[in-house]
């Protein structure tokens, strides 16, 4: 059969559609989280108003930069070029019930405003090139609120820095399929050097510093990230740095 030029455009018509069917096919999808929490419950909240709910976070800022863009509720760009995705949290996508509360919220707390990054320093990208880290407002975390304000779900994917159990609320949603086990890098009180009891410094082995016993961020604390050192030394030589608002 001859195939004149009517049968090919025909053919790449075809071809299009049916590479454009495989595309969306294969689209990444999430989780399947989603949440209820309307729009309007921060209609006339400001930024100051959220920021005031949290306390100072012990994460630190690596760098700093203004943010340009939120793609979604844990996803931004900043002004110098990097794309960041926000560690251990993770959000509703578009088209799913709860993006858009979630993406206000982050565009109030961030959207052309300089924010710092904590970076995770045991993985530092995911396999699409984004920075995973921290997002730092005002010195508060706002991977936390977004797990406290019922706006994320956990998703702890490890090796990581972090350990975003220690930032949710009980009732936080889990994404399925992360496994909530650290016991490999986050050692409970009784792999302790010391024992409470006798404790003068107490370290927090998510962050890697140690405190006072009567530390405010002591009493924040997850127990299962607590490390019970008996002197100053002893925690300096497991590689603890002391908190800087203590100064122990």
């Amino acid at each position: 059969m001859k195939i004149n030029k009517k049968h090919v455009f025909s053919l790449l018509i075809i071809l299009i559609i049916a590479v454009g069917a495989l595309s969306v096919a294969s689209a990444y999808t999430g989780t399947g989280f989603s949440h209820n929490i309307p729009s309007s419950k921060y209609y006339d909240l400001s930024a100051s108003d959220i920021l005031h709910k949290y306390p100072k976070t012990e994460c630190h800022v690596e760098e700093s930069a203004i943010c340009t863009k939120v793609v979604d509720g844990d996803t931004i760009y900043l002004d110098n070029g990097e794309k960041i995705r926000m560690v251990g949290v993770n959000t509703p996508e578009r088209g799913v019930e709860g993006y858009i509360t979630s993406k206000n919220f982050v565009q109030k707390l961030c959207l052309n405003k300089k924010v710092g990054i904590d970076i995770d320093d045991s993985k530092h990208s995911d396999r699409y090139g984004r920075t995973l880290g921290v997002v730092i407002v005002s010195g508060k975390n706002v991977n936390e609120m977004l797990l406290k304000e019922g706006l994320a779900e956990i998703m702890y994917m490890p090796p990581s820095e972090f350990y975003p159990y220690d930032w949710a609320d009980s009732d936080t949603h889990v994404s399925s399929g992360h496994s909530s086990s650290s016991s490999s890098s986050h050692p409970t009180s009784s792999e302790s050097t010391s024992s409470s009891d006798s404790a003068n410094y107490i370290g927090n082995s998510n962050t890697g510093k140690f405190h006072d016993a009567g530390c405010p961020s002591v009493s924040r604390m997850s127990d299962r990230n607590k490390v019970f050192f008996s002197g100053r030394d002893d925690a300096i030589s497991q590689g603890y740095a002391p908190c800087k608002m203590c100064n122990p």
